[in-house]
């Protein structure tokens, strides 16, 4: 097997830093969307080019080995290198396992909180101040009366226009998507935190429309986050880029600017098919003398 089972683990890298620079002026929805697309992509291709590599150390088992030395065969991909494949493999499947499971909870716990009202809201008497989408059918909001007690009327508003796009969008399928992702191939937990962070510029954006103030969502963002963790002023780069984009007029760049990170995505998949290619072309050579 050739170098292009090797490609789309160092492209993994190529499309983070170039998908990095697209997103700057673009639609926080276009951007989501894009992002977790492109790192779905990639972690397919990844766990592709890893399961070649690591299926290649069968020909270390009988009756294969016995033809490891005939003239004419593909030369064979090294041991080290497959069980490091298998290694990767099985590691990207447990996080995945792993992360689903934790997602899993996580809802469970937070749908019994109390089921909601006519208005798909749950008020929880917990001093923490939270406010999340619950997703279900129906979702639902749950927010904290700690919450409400910080917020006055307008800042309720515009928690409740934020969560509700949240559910309305089905954010939470394209932020588990861009994890899972991130599970299977570590390189992109960077694509993962974008995935996360302009999907709350989405939903930002969407309560901007709604209560016709950006200023007003800038400060229920920050006073929102300050009373969550109250260590943000000491970092919180998220909170702050939200706040920031909020100051200026609300973005309108299309998908034609994630052309860059959209062809990094094709030539991953044009390796990966590549790869397969070599493959299969092995395995037959192989099975042909077994």
């Amino acid at each position: 097997m050739t170098f292009a089972v090797y490609l789309p683990a160092l492209l993994s890298v190529l499309l983070v830093a170039v998908s990095k620079a697209a997103a700057r002026h673009t639609s926080p929805a276009a951007v989501t969307r894009g992002l977790t697309l492109a790192a779905v992509g990639a972690a397919t291709a990844y766990a592709a080019c890893l399961s070649f590599l690591a299926l290649t150390l069968l020909d270390d088992l009988p009756p294969l080995a016995a033809f490891d030395h005939l003239p004419g065969l593909p030369k064979p991909v090294p041991g080290p290198v497959a069980l490091v494949a298998a290694a990767l493999l099985g590691w990207g499947a447990w996080r995945l396992f792993r992360d689903v499971r934790t997602r899993r909870d996580t809802h469970r716990e937070l749908r019994s909180a109390g089921s909601p009202g006519a208005a798909g809201l749950v008020v929880a008497d917990w001093e923490a101040p939270h406010a999340v989408a619950v997703p279900g059918n129906p979702g639902h909001i749950l927010i904290t009366t700690g919450l409400l007690r910080t917020l006055d009327g307008r800042e309720r508003q515009v928690v409740l226009a934020h969560e509700h796009a949240h559910l309305r969008h089905r954010h939470h399928r394209l932020t588990a998507l861009a994890a899972a992702a991130a599970a299977v191939n570590p390189l992109l937990v960077p694509l993962r935190d974008a995935v996360a962070h302009h999907a709350e510029r989405w939903a930002d954006e969407e309560a901007a429309r709604q209560v016709g103030d950006r200023g007003l969502v800038a400060r229920c963002v920050a006073k929102a986050a300050l009373a969550t963790r109250p260590q943000l002023a000491l970092g919180g780069a998220s909170v702050i880029g939200r706040v920031s984009a909020l100051r200026r007029p609300a973005p309108h760049g299309r998908w034609t600017r994630l052309a860059g990170p959209a062809a990094i995505v094709v030539a991953i998949a044009a390796v990966t098919a590549t790869a397969a290619f070599e493959f299969v072309a092995v395995a037959t050579a192989w099975l042909h003398l077994a």
